[in-house]
């Protein structure tokens, strides 16, 4: 996902219900990106966070424990899902009021209704699993 929204370094990654962290961990030390994640659960908050730490990753990835929903996403750079096509849906209008031109969502398996992706790619290696990337356009004005 991370390749494929050609994350650069210093850009900042927002992994919405980001679970253990391993998106953030990997974006700032593979790709040396700063990287937030948003989880809604408190355990998996507490986890990713102490795992962040232990790796002396604090300054550059942090989990906030929230609802995605609520969270405003304009300083990102990337966004990654692994939601639901309902839940991706939800979001769409903040991804829409918040993000910049030329960011990138990258959505693992669910497409965003009513975007047209930029890129759709079925790697044979993640076993049938699809990944979208979409790149914003310009604000309507």
């Amino acid at each position: 996902m991370l390749e494929l929204a050609d994350l650069k370094p210093g850009e900042k990654l927002y992994d919405l219900g980001s679970g253990d962290g391993r998106i953030l961990i990997t974006a700032v030390v593979r790709f040396k990106a700063k990287a937030v994640g948003v989880e809604i659960s408190d355990d998996l908050v507490n986890s990713a966070n102490a795992r962040i730490r232990r790796l002396g990753l604090d300054n550059d990835a942090q989990v906030i424990h929230g609802n995605f929903l609520d969270v405003d996403l304009s300083p990102a750079d990337v966004i990654t899902l692994y939601l639901a096509t309902d839940a991706n849906e939800m979001l769409r209008p903040n991804l829409e009021k918040y993000l910049r031109n030329g960011a990138r969502v990258v959505s693992h398996d669910y497409a965003v209704p009513s975007w047209k992706p930029k890129l759709v790619d079925k790697d044979p290696d993640i076993h049938g699993h699809v990944i979208y990337l979409y790149q914003m356009p310009p604000k309507k004005k």
